[in-house]
């Protein structure tokens, strides 16, 4: 693990400081801890791990422990867009497998993973609830019916245009003094 990975900015373990000191009230503190770090942050890092074992004398191997347990704790941070890959039975059946591997290679996301540029972030969830459009990908929580391999890299640059858009729209609309 890098050095740097391990290093927390000044404002930051200040806000560390101020969680641990407001959830720090008894032994079973460390998950609600734990969420206030995840929700301030984006994610939990090792460096958040080592500074929530110092000021509560808990074992970082069991704050390692938890969030490397629970689903909803995230080591890094997400990506600008999350993108889910259903692999339920229909869609399984259907091919999630090689949709999965078609956007790993469009965006850089590994599944579980974030794309080296932060762009995406790719989950493999066990159903979407959409079987009878299968294969289904979620992207943004925008749902994407009978998505094929081949149509994959299209819609990833769909999002990207849109999300460019809506960026520069937001820009133009903070800049506007009316």
């Amino acid at each position: 693990m890098a050095v740097e990975a391990l290093r927390l900015k000044p404002g930051d373990r200040r806000a560390l400081s101020s969680i641990v000191y407001r959830n720090n009230v008894d032994k079973g503190s460390a998950i609600p801890i734990l969420q206030e770090v995840q929700n301030k942050f984006g994610h939990v890092s090792p460096a958040a791990m080592l500074a929530i074992s110092e000021a509560t004398g808990m074992p970082a191997s069991e704050l390692y422990s938890i969030v490397t347990f629970y689903a909803q704790f995230r080591l890094e941070p997400l990506g600008e867009h999350t993108l889910k890959v259903c692999h339920g039975t229909a869609c399984h059946l259907a091919g999630a497998d090689k949709v999965t591997h078609a956007f790993e290679m469009a965006t850089g996301a590994k599944e579980s993973g974030t794309s080296p540029d932060g762009k995406f972030t790719h989950e493999r969830v066990a159903c979407l609830g959409c079987c009878s459009l299968s294969p289904v990908v979620m992207i943004d929580g925008e749902v994407y019916a009978r998505v094929e391999t081949d149509k994959v890299k299209k819609l990833v640059q769909d999002v990207l245009k849109k999300s460019s858009k809506a960026a520069a729209l937001a820009s133009l609309e903070g800049t506007d003094n009316g």
